[in-house]
């Protein structure tokens, strides 16, 4: 990598380590993960997390290491509706699994030799009896027998460990109030873990990647799913029940008031490019409806404005304006919201003794145009000019005519721009003028 592409990209992160630095996080990976070849750079990924002040919760699974176990006894596996039948042999083998997978996660959480990733890293790890579980009990008429789900979550103690900067790790058993013990499934119990704490995100890492569940009949938009998509991606026969039991707890968590949950596959620095860049490299399941939204501008927009507009300026696109003029003008401005960034703008200014209406500083972020936003944004201004009963939108450009024309605008004359424009109206830039009659 070359200084300046070395520059660029610590510069896209540092919005993110901003923002994520004293969040809380649960991450969940399966027991698939543990056997991997690359598992170490999982882990190391997650230490990198907890050393730019990410609060870590992990939550890890066991299925294969339990199925491995109990054939080895001569045992087959049993699931109903894939959910694991516990009996009291396979119990034992769960035990061993969580056991031995947690020592596991555990020495690599340890490793800080200088010739690894995590060179000079004093990482904690704590667990404990933080999960009180019950039985499922009969499912379509079969006694899961020490199969549980999560009754309640130790939330204070897990919040005491985090507070003293260490990492919370959940292994998927639980335990009665007269101490018996529950296999739970680690999607449900990451889920819970998630709801209970108020986690900022749930992240699941996958054994296949999200972006390959088939998602190309419409659903999402780049690799972000609003609740009802998820909802219809669920209903879709393409899901293995491994991949569909990791989209229900999703929506479970999302149900449960979690805003973010993501799904990433095992691809190397997966986690941290999911985290760290803007469209990240899984799939993203939101509950709220400001992931991108669409709004009046504020005062605290003005910087965003700024930087969406400036390269505009220097390539002479957009006429110069001060960052004092912008935030004198900021509420005749609209922007559509990205999480947390300005990615397209535009601007109304009235003029209602003449019936018209300037549409001015038109911008959408290069890595979102060609999406209708700017299409958005107009529709939204047309409304806004109804609204204040003018009759008629001008423009003026030197870059982007066919655009506008595009859109319904014609060709005009710079006499026929109200008088207080054609006063200032700069013959040296040479702009051209762009007028569409808004109809009622």
């Amino acid at each position: 990598m070359n200084p300046s592409d070395f520059v660029s990209v610590l510069r896209g992160c540092a919005p993110y380590v901003h923002a994520h630095n004293g969040r809380v996080f649960v991450i969940a990976f399966g027991g698939e993960a543990a056997e991997r070849a690359d598992f170490d750079s999982l882990i190391y990924d997650v230490a990198l997390l907890h050393s730019l002040g990410v609060k870590l919760i992990l939550v890890h699974g066991i299925r294969p290491q339990i199925d491995t176990r109990l054939r080895a006894q001569g045992l087959a596996p049993q699931f109903v509706d894939n959910l694991r039948v516990t009996d009291r042999a396979a119990l034992e083998c769960v035990k061993a699994a969580a056991g031995s997978v947690r020592m596991d996660i555990e020495a690599r959480l340890s490793t800080s030799l200088v010739s690894t990733p995590m060179g000079g890293a004093r990482l904690r790890v704590a667990g404990g009896n933080w999960i009180t579980a019950r039985p499922v009990g009969v499912r379509s008429g079969v006694d899961h027998q020490f199969t549980g789900e999560v009754r309640r979550v130790d939330t204070e103690t897990i919040t005491q460990v985090l507070a003293q900067d260490r990492i919370a790790l959940l292994s998927p058993i639980g335990y009665s109030p007269t101490g018996e013990t529950f296999n739970l499934r680690a999607e449900d119990l990451a889920t819970a873990v998630a709801v209970a704490m108020g986690a900022d995100k749930l992240v699941f890492v996958t054994p296949t990647s999200p972006m390959q569940w088939g998602l190309a009949e419409g659903t999402g938009d780049a690799g972000q799913l609003s609740w009802a998509e998820g909802e219809h991606l669920l209903d879709r026969d393409a899901l293995s029940p491994i991949d569909r039991s990791y989209l229900q707890a999703a929506l479970a968590a999302t149900k449960g008031g979690v805003k973010r949950i993501h799904l990433v596959g095992h691809d190397d620095g997966a986690l941290l490019r999911e985290l760290y860049t803007r469209d990240g490299v899984g799939l993203m399941l939101y509950s709220d409806a400001d992931y991108e939204a669409t709004r009046d501008a504020t005062i605290e927009d003005v910087g965003g404005v700024l930087a969406l507009i400036q390269p505009l300026e220097q390539q002479n696109v957009l006429v110069p304006r001060s960052r004092e003029q912008l935030e004198l003008d900021i509420q005749q401005f609209n922007v559509i919201v990205r999480d947390g960034l300005v990615i397209a703008c535009c601007a109304l200014f009235p003029f209602p003794q003449n019936g018209m209406g300037e549409l001015a500083c038109v911008a959408v972020h290069p890595d979102y145009q060609r999406a209708g936003r700017a299409a958005a944004l107009l529709k939204r201004v047309e409304n806004e000019a109804r609204a204040l009963g003018l009759k008629q939108l001008f423009s003026l450009t030197t870059h982007t005519p066919h655009w506008f024309i595009e859109h319904g605008f014609r060709k005009a004359a710079p006499d026929e721009l109200p008088v207080q424009k054609q006063r200032i109206y700069n013959y040296q830039r040479n702009s051209l003028v762009l007028v569409k009659d808004l109809s009622t």
